[in-house]
């Protein structure tokens, strides 16, 4: 089991940038199955995906809605994920959450086998 601390969350406004940090310990991410993801949820939504790296070749991925505004990196030597995000939107208010699998899953959040506690992101207008 892999745990994962958030931080980085916090109160900007639109057009400002942020920075997600996922801290991840149990074990060295190192396999080429390995993936760290970037979800969010909005109050009465469900939880969506937003970008994805697989760890070991650092190939990534992301939603529609943030394509050219985020992007996830990894720190291989410090287990850490981080997600930037750059031109916040209102609509981009949510807890983000990082997670984790071994699967090679990328997008379906019931793919991921461990979560972090979450972190709020709230982007005023």
């Amino acid at each position: 089991q892999v745990q994962l601390v958030e931080s980085g969350g916090g109160l900007v406004q639109a057009g400002g940038s942020l920075r997600l940090s996922c801290a991840a310990s149990g074990r060295t991410l190192t396999f080429s199955s390995d993936v760290m993801g970037w979800f969010r949820q909005a109050p009465g939504k469900e939880r969506e995906f937003v970008a994805a790296i697989r760890w070991s070749g650092g190939n990534t991925y992301y939603a529609d809605s943030v394509k050219g505004r985020f992007t996830i990196s990894r720190d291989n030597a410090e287990n850490t994920g981080y997600l930037q995000m750059n031109s916040l939107k209102p609509e981009d208010t949510a807890v983000y959450y990082c997670a984790f699998n071994s699967r090679n899953t990328i997008v379906y959040p019931r793919g991921y086998d461990d979560w972090g506690q979450g972190t709020q992101v709230t982007v005023s207008s």
